[in-house]
């Protein structure tokens, strides 16, 4: 194992890696919206069962046919935490705070996660993170915040964003827990126990999810199916690829790209023309990601 570890090849070159990282960021630069198409017929915590119920039999089926065995009782932890806190805590939480606080400043919130993650990456994990790495963290913070203000209601803060900071830490707490286990499992498997340990945590609001279908518009049922299969089933297990081939730092700093992305995704889907503050923005998130990836 010594020896294939040695010759894998950067993770800048893998085509694995980037393929990862590319869809990573482009299906979730779609969740926001589907999110908020969404919570136009479910509640918060119905929206998050009934996505993660659509995800959880795949992954439930995955786990039944590759049956990849149990975990090691030292690594049980770090699988529960992923399903606790990365599904059942992180979804409930964003989808609370999405009712009230715009989508420019909740990408701004969530967007703390890289910088906490580097900082515990540092502190447990014994990752590096240079100067110049910390510039580009930097410049890609400030463009989300341009980002915000671009929109017509700016960076508008209330009781939401503390939901919304709460799915931040949740997110960084399963990144630095579940890192470990990316050495030993495949990165598949994790996120199929993830999402299978969360579905089961939301499933007894389905039924309540279920009396919510009859009523809901055709858009938000649509935005249900989408997030269980793309955001939930797809982007957490590319989100694990991304976590086993870089640093956990750098994993969470790509994540910067999804705010400027779901600007473009917006223009081009729904006709959304982006400020000048925004489009400033977008491409200060974009160069930061380059600067850390080319920092030693």
């Amino acid at each position: 194992m010594a020896n294939a570890a040695a010759q894998t090849p950067p993770a800048t070159r893998d085509v694995t890696a980037i393929s990862a990282v590319v869809i990573t960021i482009l299906i979730w630069a779609s969740a926001f919206p589907a999110i908020r198409a969404g919570l136009q017929a479910f509640g918060p915590v119905e929206l998050g069962a009934a996505r993660f119920a659509i995800a959880g039999v795949p992954a439930a089926l995955y786990l039944l046919v590759t049956r990849p065995g149990w975990p090691r009782g030292g690594e049980i932890w770090r699988i529960l935490i992923g399903g606790v806190f990365f599904v059942a805590f992180y979804t409930v939480l964003l989808n609370i705070g999405e009712q009230t606080v715009s989508a420019g400043a909740a990408a701004f919130i969530i967007n703390v996660n890289p910088i906490i993650t580097a900082i515990f990456a540092m502190l447990l994990l014994n990752e590096t993170f240079s100067g110049r790495a910390w510039l580009g963290t930097a410049v890609s913070f400030a463009g989300i915040g341009l980002i915000a203000l671009g929109e017509g209601e700016g960076l508008r803060i209330d009781i939401g964003a503390l939901f919304i900071f709460g799915a931040a830490l949740c997110n960084t707490i399963t990144t630095i827990a579940q890192k470990p286990l990316l050495k030993t499992h495949r990165p598949v498997t994790v996120a199929a126990w993830n999402i299978v340990i969360g579905a089961a945590l939301l499933s007894p609001f389905i039924p309540s999810a279920a009396m919510q279908v009859p009523q809901a518009p055709t858009e938000a049922l649509f935005a249900t199916i989408y997030l269980g299969l793309g955001p939930s089933m797809i982007a957490y297990a590319t989100y694990s690829v991304m976590l086993s081939k870089f640093p956990a730092s750098r994993a969470s700093n790509f994540l910067y790209s999804v705010p400027p992305i779901s600007t473009l995704l917006g223009l081009l889907w729904l006709g959304e023309v982006p400020s000048l503050f925004a489009i400033i923005g977008g491409i200060m998130a974009l160069l930061g990601v380059i600067i850390v990836n080319l920092a030693k």
